[in-house]
């Protein structure tokens, strides 16, 4: 929820807050005789209703729910709602003996201080809640945008995946040189005809999910490679490297595949190590790298693999928010990337 909306709430309930006690006084002098003063109405208030309300409210507001959000213990939140409420109930006694006079709570005691004391715990309680409730649903409601502008950048995502993967060129290339192996190595060609089509398949039906296993992810990936060396009768042009095991870990589904392509797009296959790739799988994180000899009429830095830079990054800061590193540099010779995301 933008702070503007969210300032306006807040004054919203402050006004009916205040409309309340006009109400209240309204109804005190109907009955009381003789009536009571508006100057002391006020001066009473103050320290009764309107300090314990807005030590109650804020606090609520600005740190229990978010201590709930981080802890989801409910019972500590209680606890620290009671104390909050006390608290503020002091800080309204306080004033209301400075504001009145200094007897004014102890006229009558501990049971005088003690009456006063709770009604006022039970208000600063009251607007507590009602801030901690408010602040629920700003987080709800954030909660709610977020969703709905993942979900379009998502389907942005899906129709440039779409256009980058189904490349006519390079699907082109790779069934014209599948169909020159079907004479010469008929297994071999049957081989990459089998990763082709497992290809086609995890991008119709296997993305479709927010999260796919790692290592789901990974055997498209080094599929996808072994099409690329299909291309090139350079062994040393393609390099990769998986370090570690993905086991059962989850990633957003082709989160690193546009990389990969942009490497291979903006190389010649033709030079040795042409395109490295890099897999270290450590316990908290995934640290991908990719690097690739540049084209002199390339400039990777402003594309990726069809995929608009800022999409990639946008995408990154939704599905993993404060948990990834983007690094690109380009040196003229070599582009390379390094995405570490963190689980």
């Amino acid at each position: 929820m933008k702070k503007p909306v969210s300032t306006l709430l807040q004054l919203a309930y402050w006004i009916l807050y205040a409309m309340l006690l006009a109400v209240l006084f309204f109804l005190l002098t109907l009955f009381q005789r003789p009536p009571m003063s508006l100057g002391q109405w006020c001066r009473i208030m103050l320290g009764f209703a309107v300090i314990p309300g807005v030590i109650g409210f804020y606090s609520f507001y600005r740190f229990l729910f978010p201590y709930y959000l981080r802890t989801g213990n409910s019972l500590s939140v209680a606890l620290l709602a009671l104390l909050t409420a006390l608290l503020a109930a002091l800080a309204g006694m306080v004033v209301l003996t400075v504001m009145l006079n200094a007897k004014y709570l102890t006229n009558d005691g501990l049971r005088g201080a003690i009456s006063v004391a709770v009604p006022i715990t039970f208000i600063a309680l009251v607007n507590g809640s009602i801030g901690f409730v408010i602040r629920g649903f700003e987080s709800w409601f954030n909660d709610m945008k977020l969703k709905e502008e993942l979900t379009r950048k998502n389907y942005e995502m899906e129709l440039a995946l779409v256009k980058s993967q189904l490349d006519p060129h390079f699907l082109f290339n790779t069934i014209n040189n599948i169909d020159i192996l079907i004479e010469k190595e008929s297994v071999k060609a049957s081989d990459y005809l089998n990763k082709l089509s497992d290809i086609m398949r995890f991008m119709l039906y296997e993305t479709k999910t927010s999260r796919i296993l790692l290592a789901k992810e990974l055997a498209y990936i080094e599929k996808y490679i072994a099409l690329q060396r299909l291309r090139t009768s350079n062994n040393n042009a393609i390099s990769y490297l998986l370090d570690g095991d993905p086991g059962s870990r989850t990633i957003a589904p082709m989160l690193i595949i546009p990389f990969i392509e942009n490497a291979f797009k903006h190389t010649n296959l033709k030079v040795d190590g042409a395109v490295g790739i890099t897999f270290s799988i450590e316990e908290s994180k995934v640290v991908f790298k990719c690097e690739n000899l540049v084209e002199p009429r390339a400039t990777p830095e402003k594309e990726t693999g069809g995929l608009g830079k800022e999409l990639m990054e946008r995408r990154l800061a939704l599905l993993y928010p404060g948990k990834y590193e983007l690094i690109n540099t380009f040196d003229e010779q070599r582009y390379r990337v390094k995405l570490t995301v963190e689980e």
